[in-house]
């Protein structure tokens, strides 16, 4: 039997935390992992029901290390959540903004919060695996010239001072995080859905046109594709496919994929799960 509801990337106080907890509740027992690729690891062992995967925000784009792992996976994709995503430069006590020469911090986050690394020359962004564990990793070691980038609430856990707070490029920040297990989920076909898959086209003129015709013939939005590079075959790839279907309209994607099959190398569908709003 599993052990832990879900497995996250991170430390106590990471925003996939903050996602587990939204998609799951917070009576959830959530296993902390050091690196992504842990958490696929521990819901295929079922060390973890559930594990929790951030796949794009919406400063920094795709979050490319989640979607490379759903890929060459075999978990199903059977929720959603979008968390806003703040981020604070935190110290350890006694620290002061005037002597950080280096932040910490998750190389997605450090790529948010361009604008302060712009107007603080003087510092140094030192990528980490994560940012609460950056936290952690400064406050432990007490480092007096160094500080650490994450959300607020990860100054509390771990005793740090918060030295400037919500320093990310824009007020709307927000991260999107995918709940995969090792099961299938039946869809509910009364709610607004997102459906998540991949595609190798044929190696034919005008493949990519001719896979997009039966989403655009029958009004299916596409809200992402992207292209990834297959490892062990130069120059291949596979494209990564979000799209949407509204209440009572499953039947039609399943219309659509069923010709996008006739047509192209391969289709791999990663799941079919409620479709979550951005929260203000």
């Amino acid at each position: 039997m599993p052990q832990y509801d879900a497995a996250f990337q991170g430390s106590r106080g990471a925003f996939s935390e903050v996602a587990s907890w939204e998609l799951l509740g917070t009576n959830a027992q959530l296993l902390p992992c050091p690196r992504l690729e842990e958490v696929f690891e521990a819901v295929l062992s079922r060390t973890a029901l559930y594990g929790v995967v951030p796949v794009e925000n919406t400063l920094a784009g795709s979050v490319l290390l989640g979607v490379d792992l759903l890929i060459q996976h075999n978990l199903h994709v059977i929720g959603e959540t979008v968390c806003r995503i703040e981020h604070a430069l935190i110290g350890a006590p006694g620290v002061h903004l005037k002597d950080v020469r280096q932040v910490m911090s998750h190389p997605v986050a450090l790529a948010q919060c361009e604008l302060f690394f712009q107007s603080h020359p003087e510092i140094q962004a030192v990528p980490e695996y994560d940012t609460a564990g950056a936290v952690e990793k400064v406050i432990k070691e007490n480092r007096k010239d160094c500080a650490a980038i994450a959300g607020s609430r990860v100054a509390e856990i771990f005793g740090g001072v918060v030295l400037e707070d919500k320093i990310q490029d824009h007020a709307e920040n927000y991260t999107r995080f995918l709940l995969v297990s090792p099961e299938k989920r039946e869809v509910d076909d009364s709610v607004r859905n997102k459906t998540t898959l991949v595609v190798k086209l044929a190696n034919n003129p005008g493949s990519l046109f001719h896979s997009l015709r039966p989403f655009a013939e029958r009004g299916i939005d596409l809200t992402k594709i992207e292209s990834r590079p297959i490892k062990g075959s130069p120059f291949e790839y596979l494209f990564y496919v979000d799209l949407v279907s509204e209440p009572g309209r499953h039947s039609v994607v399943a219309e659509a994929l069923g010709e996008l099959k006739k047509i192209s190398a391969s289709v791999r569908l990663l799941g079919s799960y409620p479709m979550r709003p951005t929260k203000a």
